[in-house]
């Protein structure tokens, strides 16, 4: 039952009978999770708790912690009359009286109303222990015996003690190495962080040993470990099974896909202007002729001069644009002239401009357009993959309202790691989701031509911006310390430097594996290179490839010139023979 006052303070009376009965339990999960909603709803919380029944108290230790009744803010007093032997086990066996702040009033003698008062320190310079800080009596009053506050602060200093993290490889923010003796040295942002922390809160890690993402956050929720030391996006799924820290960190989930195909080098002719441009031109050559025309057959009514053949105009324009000397046989009035001048003058504009861009366009690739949104991506892609861990991030999109996010909730596939989804993003027509540093690492380090250039390339939308931080338990009471730690690591500006050393490490590592790599490829001289470059510096010049384009346009142009030019004399013999 509960019962209401004016005052801000409410009772619950659990109801009596045998604990170990299903009703009973289920009748006090229901009183507490009450209790939990008026924790929720009043920003300062003092519980007192009353029982000399060992079993409540253990029951409601363990239903407590189920149903989220308590956080560190919330101070719990337990009022007691219990052996000193049954006490110390009560303490020391259940999360809600070890780690919580949870102090004990045990009533040891009724004559003389001696109150002792217990809480449990885990860390400690002598370990963890049961402390007796203060007693109280009806002559003496309330003495403290140690330097205690009376809800003593738990996590404000370790003392050395060990403390349970789990983490993954996932450069850059976390990393395993092989070191001397079969050691693993660990490396990466996150774990700089958990350094600091661990140096400002005086306690040494140790990794829980993991095989898998879903095994690295079980063991946060069942509180073997204090809290998953990697990266981690926040999802309304993952609330449900655990708590965050401070948000550290920008997260953002990125696709990448394969470089698309360069297009035909012989297509390099046409690229320097485009369709609007080639089709105003073919325009132009078709309208200047025909006004030159008009101009000439006036001019030859007037004169009674030779007829001037409407092929020749239209040849002597052609070449004019392409750079030839002035025609002569051109009628000299003032519109013709003025006409050729102005054609002269557009001439000289695109001549100029063609050539200025052809030079670019014959020596770097030409490539086809590629996706850069999420839009473009849904559209383009058949398939989308994602480690394993994708599958929380599959079910987030399909309960998006979003079409668009539906749809890539469907195209999503899980893949065992990230190299084989960036290699499938190779291999096939399709794409891989992941954080962006993390691939800019792996395609820098795997997936990256000895020329420098890359196989692979991230598009510029992100597809899920948002946050991150360490997973830790449900109302973890250390929470407080740790995101104090970690609010003055990243204003301090070190989480940042860490992670551009580390990228630039890998970058620099990278480029110099890739300029050995170059310069065997130069001293073997294989017969499958096609570049030629210096050795001081990636300028290369100009092969066939480049000029391909050029050379068919003048083999075309003497395949035509030849097939006239015997079409020619097949006519002339004709001729010769009619005449005879």
């Amino acid at each position: 039952m509960m019962n209401g006052s004016p005052w801000g303070v409410t009772v619950f009376q659990a109801p009596a009978g045998d604990l170990h009965d299903n009703a009973t339990i289920n009748l006090l999960s229901h009183l507490l999770l009450r209790a939990q909603r008026v924790r929720v709803l009043s920003w300062c919380v003092r519980m007192v708790v009353v029982s000399q029944d060992p079993v409540f108290l253990a029951t409601f230790a363990e239903i407590s912690l189920k149903k989220r009744l308590l956080v560190w803010d919330t101070k719990l007093l337990v009022l007691t009359c219990l052996s000193l032997t049954q006490l110390h086990t009560l303490i020391s066996s259940y999360w809600t009286f070890t780690m919580m702040n949870t102090v004990f009033l045990n009533v040891e003698s009724r004559l003389n109303l001696r109150v002792s008062m217990y809480t449990r320190l885990p860390y400690t310079s002598e370990g963890a222990k049961v402390v007796n800080f203060a007693l109280w009596t009806i002559k003496r009053g309330l003495l403290f015996k140690d330097i205690l506050a009376f809800f003593p602060s738990k996590f404000s200093n370790f003392y050395g003690a060990t403390v349970n993290v789990t983490a993954l490889p996932f450069a850059p923010f976390w990393d395993a190495v092989e070191g001397p003796g079969d050691t693993i040295l660990y490396t990466g942002s996150d774990y700089f962080l958990l350094m600091a922390i661990a140096e400002a809160l005086n306690f040494t890690v140790y990794v829980v040993p993991t095989s898998s993402w879903a095994e690295v956050t079980e063991r946060v929720e069942e509180r073997v470990a204090f809290m998953a030391t990697v990266y981690h996006n926040m999802l309304p799924e993952r609330l449900q099974r655990y708590d965050y820290s401070w948000v550290y960190e920008y997260g953002s989930l990125d696709f990448s896909m394969a470089q698309p195909g360069i297009k035909p080098q012989w297509q390099s002719l046409y690229y320097p202007l485009t369709d609007t441009v080639w089709l105003a031109i073919i325009l132009a050559l078709l309208l200047a002729p025909f006004v030159l025309i008009l101009i000439i057959r006036v001019s030859e009514q007037r004169k009674d001069v030779a007829r001037t053949d409407t092929v020749v105009v239209v040849h002597h324009l052609t070449g004019m644009l392409l750079g030839q000397n002035l025609p002569r046989r051109l009628p000299k009035t003032c519109s013709s002239r003025v006409l050729v001048a102005v054609w002269l003058i557009f001439g000289l504009i695109i001549t100029t401009a063609y050539r200025g861009n052809l030079t670019a366009f014959l020596s770097l690739p030409k490539y086809p357009p590629r996706a850069e949104t999420l839009q473009q991506l849904v559209t383009t892609a058949e398939r989308i993959t994602m480690p394993p861990y994708g599958a929380e991030f599959r079910n987030f999109f399909l309960k998006s309202g979003s079409q668009v996010f539906q749809r890539l909730a469907e195209l999503i596939h899980i893949v065992p790691s990230v190299e084989i989804g960036l290699q499938e993003a190779i291999d096939r027509k399709q794409a891989h989701l992941e954080n962006r540093r993390y691939q800019q690492l792996r395609i820098a380090e795997l997936f990256t031509r000895a020329d420098g250039s890359s196989k692979l390339y991230i598009g510029r939308e992100s597809v899920l911006p948002g946050q991150a931080a360490w997973p830790i338990p449900h109302d973890a009471p250390y929470r407080p310390m740790l995101d104090r730690c970690l609010m003055a690591v990243i204003e301090a500006g070190l989480y940042e430097k860490w992670s551009k050393d580390l990228l630039t490490e890998a970058q620099v590592e990278s480029r110099r594996k890739k300029r050995n790599l170059l310069q065997q490829q130069q001293q073997e001289q294989k017969q499958e290179r096609k570049e030629d470059f210096d050795s001081n510096s990636n300028i290369g010049s100009l092969t066939i490839e480049h000029l391909q384009g050029a050379f068919m346009l003048l083999l075309l142009g003497l395949l035509l010139s030849g097939l006239i030019f015997i079409l020619e004399i097949l006519m002339t013999t004709a001729k010769q023979g009619k005449m005879y």
